[in-house]
């Protein structure tokens, strides 16, 4: 029997999400335009948290990214954690910023040089860079946030927190919807964050979907100067095509 979905999401109730993200992610930075959209149709407040997929990736013996003096994507949360300080709508502009960048541009936001470019081109001072290298207080702001989503069983980006504790990963997007289909995407998304118990809900990848995401991902790739690592192994979709696997789970990276 069909039923009106109209007594169970009233989109015009205000929602507040924590929308946890590394710059480095290009899965989280498609989601994060797609969730702007929405932000632009419906009240939906948007706390952008921090996440490291250096750190949940990271190798046996080697340092955390807080550890060393620039670190590709930890040294980008520094930034943003300092201008979280200042004004949260300035991590939301950052982060469009940095993620158009890298993903869209294929620049490299996580050279301090360009990094200094976006901060000049946001109005602010090119030397919040070096200011935010010489405060180790961000760090523990950033850790903290990792920490919220491991400690719920999480594992990589984009992280969806809502006001009732529920705890999704994803979706994961390579053309982020707009407009009204940007809205049918929401209220799944809300119907899922109300249902304690559901956990899992996947498109497998074969060989057109991994074309798709190979294309999506091409400025990304030129920009990178890190390996991707999934699962714990270092991935390269050429060789996903060759070796005929399909993955179930997006790319993680890591410097």
């Amino acid at each position: 029997m069909l039923t009106n979905l109209d007594h169970v999401l009233d989109l015009n109730e205000p929602v507040t999400v924590d929308y946890h993200f590394d710059i480095l992610c290009p899965f989280a930075y498609m989601t994060s335009k797609w969730i702007r959209n929405v932000r632009e149709q419906l009240p939906l407040t948007i706390n952008w948290k921090f996440f490291s997929l250096e750190e949940v990736n990271l190798e046996g013996g080697k340092r955390h990214p807080w550890e060393r003096s620039w670190s590709y994507g930890w040294s980008m949360l520094r930034i943003a954690a300092l201008l979280r300080r200042q004004d949260p709508k300035l991590v939301d502009c950052w982060y469009s910023l940095a993620g158009f960048a890298l993903h869209e541009a294929g620049l490299k936001p996580h050279d301090p040089s360009v990094a200094r470019e976006l901060l000049t081109e946001m109005n602010l001072d090119p030397g919040l860079v070096e200011q935010s290298m010489q405060d180790p207080t961000l760090d523990d702001e950033i850790r903290q946030d990792h920490a919220r989503v491991i400690s719920s069983g999480g594992f990589g980006v984009p992280t969806l927190i809502f006001e009732n504790g529920h705890t999704l990963f994803g979706p994961v997007l390579i053309d982020p919807p707009s407009g009204e289909m940007a809205l049918e995407l929401w209220n799944m998304v809300l119907l899922a964050s109300r249902y304690s118990n559901f956990f899992e809900l996947q498109q497998p990848k074969g060989p057109k979907q991994l074309d798709s995401i190979a294309q999506a991902l091409q400025p990304y790739l030129h920009g990178r100067d890190w390996k991707s690592i999934n699962r714990g192994r270092e991935v390269t979709f050429d060789q996903e095509h060759a070796n005929g696997e399909v993955d179930q789970s997006p790319t993680q990276t890591r410097s």
